[in-house]
């Protein structure tokens, strides 16, 4: 796949500094960096822009990812390994994520039950991630970005990479 254009945050002058800075707002508020990872994938996977995740522990370690559940997001509702609080913003950036065709989308009942483990400032900044999340999926896919090989640099194709030490950062 070869990208139709470089992509637009970087031909639009100006665009990427304030997307940074949203980026950066959102990640001050203390919700766990993992959490958001852990959206970011569910999001990106249900609009196509997966990234290909090692199957192996040890793979895990070579690239110093702490997270073995990264594998087993997909099936997150199968799984006993995420807690409720997790459970919670995964079904709020599912629902968020597939709103087309659909009265309400994001029901009441999935919205009380992330409510129940987040506090509303928490609860916000989980809603602009997923917002920054499909944004970012949606001009890639247009414009047929390449998606980051996550075994490149494992932090790299995630937004949050702000909270990182500037040492990680620049890898």
């Amino acid at each position: 796949m070869s990208p139709r254009m470089p992509n637009p945050s970087l031909v639009v002058p100006d665009v990427l500094p304030p997307m940074r800075a949203l980026v950066k707002a959102v990640n001050s508020v203390d919700v766990p960096l993992q959490t958001l990872v852990l959206v970011h994938l569910r999001v990106s996977q249900i609009n196509g822009r997966t990234v290909e995740l090692p199957k192996k522990q040890r793979e895990f370690e070579e690239a110093g990812e702490e997270d073995h559940r990264l594998p087993l997001v997909e099936r997150w509702r199968e799984q006993t390994c995420f807690t409720d609080a997790e459970r919670s913003v995964l079904a709020l950036a599912e629902a968020a994520t597939r709103i087309d065709g659909r009265e309400d989308p994001v029901s009441d009942e999935v919205w009380e039950e992330a409510a129940k483990h987040w506090t509303e400032v928490q609860l916000a900044a989980v809603v602009l991630h997923i917002g920054l999340v499909n944004l970012w999926n949606r001009v890639n896919v247009v414009t047929k970005q390449e998606p980051v090989d996550w075994r490149i640099n494992p932090k790299k194709w995630t937004p949050m990479t702000s909270r990182l030490p500037a040492a990680q950062q620049a890898q």
